[in-house]
């Protein structure tokens, strides 16, 4: 596999579960160690004995937010800070401009991850990635467990924030819409290699092989619900 991410873009990893995302994305943070080749951040190599730059470098939101559960949603945020020594003042700022930047309301931050919607505890753990202020974000299905309503808020929600922050963004996921909607680049991936990357343009009317146009198609509406949107 060969793959390049633009400063300042957002690729979207897109493809079936087991189809490798989830592993590149450990691989760039160095918690997997490649067979062969080499994984760079910012220049500078990456393997899981010399990872320690990527520590306020890549924000990182795991699947279902992964937060502690002893942990208000305010102490959850604030961890990466805490591990790099910024002190209270500073950290607590943060969060507040961070809760503004998401929509949350602060006083929710005084929860435990138990009391809050598969929403709010999306938000606290992107609020988590971002404490530090990364120049790269890694999402690994950020929005998969949440129901369809309350995911395409999200979605709206995700694409302001990252025009608004211009960060580099890796996200993995397996639904089309979210890939179009924040991607402005999109690697699908088959069995650990990617099949093709380009626009989703691209992937819709240059396939090249009919894995591509299975997968697309595979999520599109069947024509007997299209029909009822149909003016």
């Amino acid at each position: 596999m060969s793959l390049a991410v633009a400063a300042g873009t957002t690729h979207a990893l897109l493809g079936s579960s087991g189809s490798g995302k989830s592993t590149l994305l450990r691989v760039i943070l160095g918690l997997v160690a490649v067979d062969s080749g080499e994984v760079r951040v910012e220049g500078r190599p990456v393997t899981p004995a010399s990872r320690q730059h990527l520590v306020g470098r890549v924000g990182y939101v795991v699947q279902e937010g992964g937060l502690y559960p002893h942990l208000t949603a305010h102490d959850n945020v604030r961890l990466p800070a805490d591990a790099v020594g910024w002190p209270r003042e500073r950290t607590d700022a943060r969060v507040r401009d961070l809760a503004e930047l998401v929509g949350f309301d602060p006083t929710v931050l005084l929860r435990y991850p138990g009391q809050l919607s598969g929403g709010q505890r999306q938000r606290v753990g992107l609020m988590r990635a971002l404490v530090l202020d990364p120049p790269v974000l890694l999402l690994d299905e950020p929005l998969g467990a949440l129901d369809p309503i309350v995911r395409a808020d999200l979605q709206s929600e995700l694409r302001e924030i990252f025009a608004t922050l211009g960060k580099t963004v890796l996200l993995v996921t397996h639904d089309v819409r979210e890939a179009v909607l924040l991607g402005s680049t999109i690697s699908l991936l088959r069995q650990g290699r990617i099949v093709q990357q380009g626009t989703f343009a691209d992937l819709a009317q240059r396939p090249v092989e009919p894995f591509v146009t299975e997968f697309l198609g595979a999520q599109a509406p069947p024509p007997e619900l299209r029909a009822y949107f149909q003016p």
